[in-house]
């Protein structure tokens, strides 16, 4: 554990002082180090006889957070490399080679959420060592998305509302709004880039611990599971279907 915290330290220190905390509400690279480390926790492959994880990690950033890394973003990809190597040491996971930590932009994350996607990357010329058969390689898993702790840390306050889980094409959304808007508009909480979505199609209704899905008077209707709704209590792993594009509906870990 002395190795990991001493590596999370020299990563808060690369975005630290008056910078850091003129931007609260942007990505914080230790943020982005604790997630890799739950996905590649969340990935784990049980062989025969040993434990395999994500090799690759790709990073997915708003263009506003990307350019605040941009100074030094070499460094901290290798600051985050070592943090994984060290954790999948400590829990004795196996790697076909030694962790990658790719970062890119998405132009439809907002200031301050993130995507992780991770895969097994069976690459010869990094010296990958031969790939167990059971073992999915080269095939990326769901895109996770996160959003900043943006709180101040002095600052007491209501503990958060659990976040609902929204997954389109692959990538999970979460949020911890009272009412979470689906549709077209970029302004949307969850954007579908669908022409036969409304703008604002719908929303996910939080009311006394329960989700309620309302359509908002969308041109072409929304439903749960198949059928038709105007309102309707949702369940974890529900389909929503707005348009041509399917959401599947998950509730807040408890």
């Amino acid at each position: 554990m002395a190795l990991l915290r001493s590596i999370e330290s020299r990563i808060e220190g690369l975005f630290e002082g008056v910078f850091g905390r003129a931007f609260r509400t942007h990505v914080q690279p230790i943020e982005l180090a604790r997630k890799l480390v739950k996905e590649m926790d969340d990935h784990r492959s049980v062989s025969v006889s040993r434990v395999y994880v994500p090799n690759e990690y790709t990073i997915y950033l708003s263009p506003q957070d990307r350019r605040q890394f941009a100074a030094y973003e070499g460094s901290l990809v290798g600051e985050l490399q070592e943090y994984l190597a060290e954790h999948a040491r400590r829990e004795d996971y196996e790697l076909l080679t030694p962790p990658r930590v790719l970062v890119t932009t998405d132009d439809d994350l907002a200031v301050g959420e993130f995507g992780i996607a991770t895969r097994i990357a069976a690459d010869a010329e990094r010296g990958a060592e031969p790939v167990p058969a059971e073992l999915s390689v080269d095939e990326p898993a769901h895109t996770m998305i996160y959003r900043a702790e943006s709180a101040p840390e002095d600052t007491p306050g209501p503990a958060p509302e659990p976040e609902l889980r929204l997954t389109v094409a692959g990538k999970t959304r979460t949020s911890a709004k009272e009412r979470t808007v689906l549709g077209r508009s970029r302004q949307s909480d969850v954007y579908v880039p669908d022409t036969n979505v409304s703008r604002r199609h719908a929303e996910v209704h939080r009311q006394d611990g329960e989700f309620w899905l309302v359509d908002l008077g969308s041109t072409n209707g929304t439903q749960l599971n198949g059928e038709r709704i105007e309102r309707a209590r949702l369940q974890d792993g529900d389909r929503i279907t707005i348009g041509s594009t399917e959401i599947v509906f998950g509730r807040p870990e408890r």
